[in-house]
C-alpha cells in the first residue's frame, strides 16, 4: 500500500511507493518543507503516517526503533566547550542504547577503535570533540552511525556547512560502506552535485507530489516543470547542475533542504533487506 503523510493539516506526500534495493543509494531532493526529513523520521518510527505502512529490513517500523538502521545527522558543529573526546562520540553508537550504568562489554574498545580507523579519524579521536573541525566531527558521526553494521543508512543532509574537500570525504565514506556491506542508503541533500556520481535514483518531493527515477530522467526541465506546474530550467554550468525557476530555491545550490525538526530510514514503501 502506498504511503501518505500529513502534518498540521498539510499533506506532504501521498501515494509514495519506494522499495530501496540492497546497495542502492537514493537521493531525496525538494524544497524546504516538502517532507524530506519527515520521511526519514517516519522510517525511524518517529512520525505516524496518515496512510499506508513502512517496512524496514523485513520489519514493520515501530517507535522503539531498529538498531540496524543507521542515521547520520546534519553537520552541526558541537560547542567548543564540549569536553567529550572524539572516540566518546563514536562509543555512543556502540553502547549509548544501553540503560543504566554503561558497563564496558568485552570487545567494545576494539569495536570503537575499528570504527575510528574505518572513517579515518585515528589522528584526532582523543582530542575534545568541540575543538575539531566540522569535517572531523562528521567523520566521527559516520563512525557512530555504522556501529551496528546497519543494513539501512539514513543520511539527513550530512554535507551541510562542509567545504568541498570534506564533502567528498564524507560521501566517499558513505559510498564505500554501502558498496562493501550492501546496505541501502537514503540521503537527503539540498545540493545533488557532490553525490551525483554515486546516486542510483532520485526521489524528488514537491508540493505534495513526487517523482522517482534515475538522475537523467528526474533532473530535466520537463520533469521538474511538470512537478512544480511552473517553468523550471535545468542546465549544466561548469560541470555542475543548476536549477533555475524553482519556488523557494537557492540560486547557489540545486535545492534547499528541509528545515523540519530532525533527526531522524521508504514507504508504502519498503526499506527492506533492501531498505
Amino acid at each position: 500500500m502506498a504511503a501518505a503523510l500529513s502534518r498540521g493539516g498539510h499533506e506532504l506526500w501521498r501515494g509514495l511507493d519506494l522499495e530501496l534495493q540492497p546497495g542502492e543509494l537514493v537521493a531525496v531532493l525538494g524544497p524546504s518543507g516538502a517532507g524530506k526529513t519527515t520521511l526519514l523520521r517516519a522510517i525511524l518510527g518517529l512520525e505516524r503516517l496518515s496512510g499506508g505502512s513502512i517496512e524496514a529490513l523485513g520489519e514493520r517500523v515501530h517507535r522503539a526503533g531498529n538498531r540496524r538502521i543507521g542515521y547520520i545527522p546534519q553537520q552541526r558543529p558541537l560547542p567548543r566547550h564540549t569536553s567529550m573526546r572524539g572516540r566518546d562520540l563514536v562509543r555512543l553508537g556502540v553502547d549509548g542504547h544501553r540503560f543504566g550504568f554503561p558497563l564496558v562489554r568485552r570487545g567494545d574498545r576494539e569495536r570503537v577503535q575499528s570504527l575510528i580507523e574505518a572513517v579515518g579519524a585515528a589522528a584526532f579521536a582523543d582530542r575534545p570533540v568541540g575543538l575539531l573541525s566540522g569535517g572531523e566531527q562528521q567523520r566521527l558521526r559516520v563512525g557512530q552511525a555504522l556501529a551496528d553494521d546497519p543494513g539501512l543508512l539514513l543520511c539527513d543532509e550530512p554535507l551541510t556547512s562542509l567545504d568541498l574537500a570534506n564533502q567528498r570525504d564524507v560521501i566517499d565514506l558513505i559510498d564505500r560502506y554501502r558498496r562493501d556491506s550492501g546496505a541501502g542508503v537514503l540521503l537527503v541533500t539540498h545540493d545533488i552535485n557532490p553525490v551525483l556520481d554515486q546516486v542510483d535514483r532520485i526521489l524528488y518531493l514537491a508540493r505534495g507530489r513526487f517523482t522517482l527515477g534515475r538522475p537523467d530522467d528526474v533532473l530535466t526541465s520537463e520533469t521538474l516543470t511538470a512537478l512544480y506546474d511552473t517553468p523550471v530550467h535545468v542546465a549544466r554550468v561548469g560541470g555542475r547542475l543548476v536549477v533555475v525557476g524553482v519556488p523557494d530555491s537557492d540560486a547557489g545550490h540545486h535545492h534547499h533542504g528541509d528545515h523540519e525538526d530532525a533527526p531522524v530510514a521508504a514507504a508504502g514503501a519498503q526499506a527492506g533487506e533492501a531498505a
